[in-house]
């Protein structure tokens, strides 16, 4: 069993700054990738970012430039630096995980709960 546990949302005023976190634990084989999705209400969810455990990185263009995504092997920890926030980026924030299981060795993406980021004055 796995689980995939994210962390950092809040409030914070336009221009302002958060860092996410997401951490997957349990009986992992392998981590392939891990990214950041957001939705917002009554639209779609979409990729934010996302990178490979060997540092390949994907940004959506409204985010390119503000947001900087990163890996820690390790500790099976992706983080999210997001820098400039403006309240279009007001979303439900949710962490993938894109892993091999010591039970079932083949790629699955794990989710997470998500975690809200209000951007607002």
């Amino acid at each position: 069993q796995v689980q995939v546990v994210e962390s950092g949302g809040g409030l914070v005023q336009p221009g302002g700054s958060l860092r996410l976190s997401c951490a997957a634990s349990g009986s992992i084989f392998s981590i392939y990738a891990m990214g950041w999705y957001r939705q917002a209400p009554g639209k779609q969810r979409e990729l934010v970012a996302t990178i490979t455990s060997g540092g390949s990185t994907n940004y959506a263009g409204s985010v390119k430039g503000r947001f900087t995504i990163s890996i820690d092997n390790a500790k099976n920890t992706v983080y999210l630096q997001m820098l400039s926030l403006n309240p279009e980026d007001t979303a439900v924030y949710c962490c993938n995980a894109r892993m091999a299981t010591i039970d079932r060795r083949v790629l699955v993406d794990y989710w997470g709960q998500g975690t809200q980021v209000t951007v607002s004055s």
